[in-house]
């Protein structure tokens, strides 16, 4: 009795377990044990009608998102970028200290960049288009020129080798001894400071003695 329900619930479990579209049919074997299948093999079975099974539709999975690399602009270069006046090691003799230094970049400058000098490691002057930069009042001794590519936001693109040079300007001494400070030159000449400037005598009146 045990084994023909032990049977029979396999042959349940079998008829749910195949496909709604196969038919299951049922038949009693030489032992009388009841037994289940979709072969009958030509014996005497009856079709066995079976309920659809509760299924749910698979949940639609969507594609995978697609990553979108952006790429950024690549910033155009130049191929050459230098300083060409005043030549390397050149000794500039200007008593103001003034300087006209030339620079040229291949290709030409792209839109939305200047020239930036530095004299010494420090920004000199506004950032311009133009290939002729001025420097005023450069002090005596050896300086270091380098131009820069900045672009509109400021940044620096890309730079010149150093160019190095020397200002030769009279001292302070020799102009006062070429040209000798007056009353009226002190605090207008930079060789005659205020500092200098001897003290006015006071004109005391001359009071007899009565």
């Amino acid at each position: 009795m045990r084994r023909t329900t032990r049977l029979g619930l396999s042959g349940l479990l079998l008829a749910f377990a195949l496909p709604a579209s196969a038919a299951i049919y049922s038949y009693t074997d030489a032992e009388g044990n009841r037994v289940f299948t979709d072969r009958p093999g030509g014996r005497a079975a009856e079709q066995v009608e079976t309920k659809p099974a509760n299924s749910m539709a698979a949940q639609p999975v969507p594609p995978p998102k697609q990553v979108v690399k952006v790429l950024k602009a690549t910033t155009p270069g130049y191929t050459v970028l230098d300083i060409v006046q005043p030549d390397p090691d050149a000794t500039i003799r200007n008593n103001a200290g003034e300087l006209a230094v030339s620079v040229t970049s291949t290709p030409a400058l792209h839109p939305g960049h200047q020239y930036q000098l530095l004299l010494d490691g420090a920004a000199v002057g506004a950032p311009g288009e133009s290939p002729v930069l001025m420097l005023q009042n450069v002090d005596r001794g050896t300086h270091q020129l380098v131009v820069e590519v900045i672009d509109s936001q400021g940044e620096r693109l890309q730079a010149s080798a150093p160019r190095v040079f020397h200002m030769m300007r009279t001292s302070l001494a020799q102009r006062r001894m070429v040209n000798p400070c007056k009353k009226g030159d002190y605090g207008v000449r930079p060789e005659c400071p205020l500092k200098d400037k001897p003290k006015e005598k006071k004109d005391i009146p001359f009071v007899p003695f009565l």
